[in-house]
């Protein structure tokens, strides 16, 4: 049996608003490495920041996780609960000598910050090196840096970054208040909870620098760190709102399926050779940390799309009957009784086409509309006393269709204008138009399969033989 400890990989976002898409992947990464391993995925919620930290704010990162399919292994930490454990180790560290308390005053801090800068090193604090005062003055608790040397951070993704010790500040571990700071705290939770590889975004490196040096003061084995790159816009810009969606629940608004988003996320920054589609079981199996590029990856809107447009035509029908009715109730438009059966019936033809759930929604209108429906300006003028004579003998042959699916259906309409000897121009705008009511539609042939042989030849009757309301 090996004696190498499984793998832990953990995601800790800072509950401060919606999970973005950059968290998103972070956290994908992460359960993917921990899939691909058989280690552990863990949750933790970085929520030290009591003000900026709301219960919408967990919410909302819970809510993306769940519908990303993203379940961590255990019930999820919160950094919070966590505070005498971090006291605690900050006492440690002060009577080993790695910390100190610091009384400098809001003044002393911005003269030595600027002394510390055109020195070129980092802040020192003049208590680094004296004993307390003898008063209750507030105080801070600094951590008690090396001066000399470097710090090497042997990131998984970036290969070796060095670090000069002398520009890694006495960071505050504990604030005037009590409350332990972010670097103490996270090392201390990984630490606790066994995590044994850090995935995170390149913004932290250097907090790798800083975290290691803790690590080593508190004599905890430094866990392997891997700072993945940003994601950017499709102009190579910094991910902003002009970009378009940002957040995990815009997207599953925008009508985008949950197995496409991992697919895609996963693509972002990592990839296994010219694959662009791959199952959540490929992905686990195919999955390296050590793989992901150095450079920032780039939202494609044309990527994703066309990804989606794949998971959409795999869906279960009924999955996406249920998607689509609420994206149609979102857009003030009820269903009748019959209206989910009816949709279900309708998406297989039509799905193929669709790029997100709206556009399937789309395309899928013109099933639920009651009839006699309306009809648009311009199939009105298409339907001249030639064009309504020529409907009615096709609606008598469409009759007498013994199959009425796709294919049978396409067969039947051929069949009728080799018989009228006209192309299917003759006649195909004005069915399109009568069948829908102007609404888009798929090819003919589906569209009448969709809406149903009743259905079907009962539009057409109203068209020709009842009086039409027009838009």
């Amino acid at each position: 049996m090996s004696d190498r400890p499984s793998v832990v990989t953990r995601f800790a976002p800072s509950p401060t608003g919606d999970l973005h898409i950059g968290g998103a992947r972070t956290a994908l990464f992460n359960w993917l490495y921990a899939r691909h391993t058989g280690g552990t995925f863990l949750l933790r919620v970085e929520d030290t920041d009591r003000e900026r930290s709301t219960p919408a704010a967990v919410e909302a990162i819970f809510r993306g996780l769940d519908w990303l399919g993203l379940k961590s292994d255990a019930e999820p930490v919160f950094q919070y609960k966590q505070a005498d454990r971090h006291r605690a180790a900050v006492q440690q560290l002060l009577d080993k000598g790695r910390a100190y308390r610091c009384w400098m005053s809001v003044e002393e801090l911005d003269i030595e910050r600027t002394k510390a800068r055109a020195e070129g090193r980092a802040i020192r604090s003049v208590w680094r090196e004296h004993d307390a005062p003898a008063n209750d003055k507030p105080f801070v608790v600094r951590f008690k840096g090396p001066l000399k040397g470097e710090t090497v951070v042997d990131d998984l993704v970036k290969g070796p970054v060095r670090f000069q010790n002398k520009e890694l500040d006495d960071l505050v571990l504990l604030r005037s208040d009590g409350a332990p700071t972010y670097n103490l705290a996270v090392v201390v939770d990984d630490h606790d909870m066994g995590v044994t590889h850090v995935i995170r975004g390149d913004d932290h490196l250097n907090n790798a620098a800083r975290q290691t040096l803790i690590y080593q003061a508190l004599e905890f084995a430094v866990p392997a760190f891997a700072h993945i790159p940003l994601i950017h816009g499709p102009d190579g810009a910094k991910l902003s709102k002009r970009h378009g969606a940002q957040a995990v629940g815009e997207f599953a608004d925008m009508g985008y399926l949950p197995e496409a988003m991992r697919n895609y996320l996963a693509r972002l920054g990592w990839g296994h050779g010219d694959d662009e589609i791959f199952s959540d079981a490929q992905a686990v199996e195919w999955f390296d940390v050590a793989d992901v590029v150095k450079a920032p990856a780039r939202l494609d809107w044309a990527k994703l799309n066309h990804i989606n447009n794949h998971y959409l035509r795999l869906a279960d029908d009924h999955r996406l009957a249920l998607l689509v009715a609420k994206a149609l109730e979102q857009k003030g438009e009820s269903l009748a009784a019959d209206g989910l059966t009816r949709l279900e019936a309708a998406i297989p033809l039509v799905k193929e086409g669709a790029k997100t759930v709206p556009e399937l929604a789309d395309l899928i209108a013109f099933t639920l509309k009651v009839r006699p429906l309306a009809l648009d300006e311009k199939t009105q003028n298409l339907l001249t006393d030639e064009t309504r004579e020529r409907m009615q003998r096709l609606t008598e042959h469409l009759s007498a269709a013994p199959i009425w699916a796709p294919t049978e259906i396409e067969g039947q309409l051929k069949d009728f204008a080799a018989q009228e000897g006209v192309g299917m121009g003759k006649f195909g705008p004005a069915l399109r138009g009568i069948l829908s009511g102007g609404s888009p539609a798929p090819d003919l042939a589906s569209t009448l399969a969709a809406l149903g042989r009743e259905e079907s030849l009962g539009r057409l009757h109203d068209a020709l033989f009842k009086a039409t309301k027009t838009l």
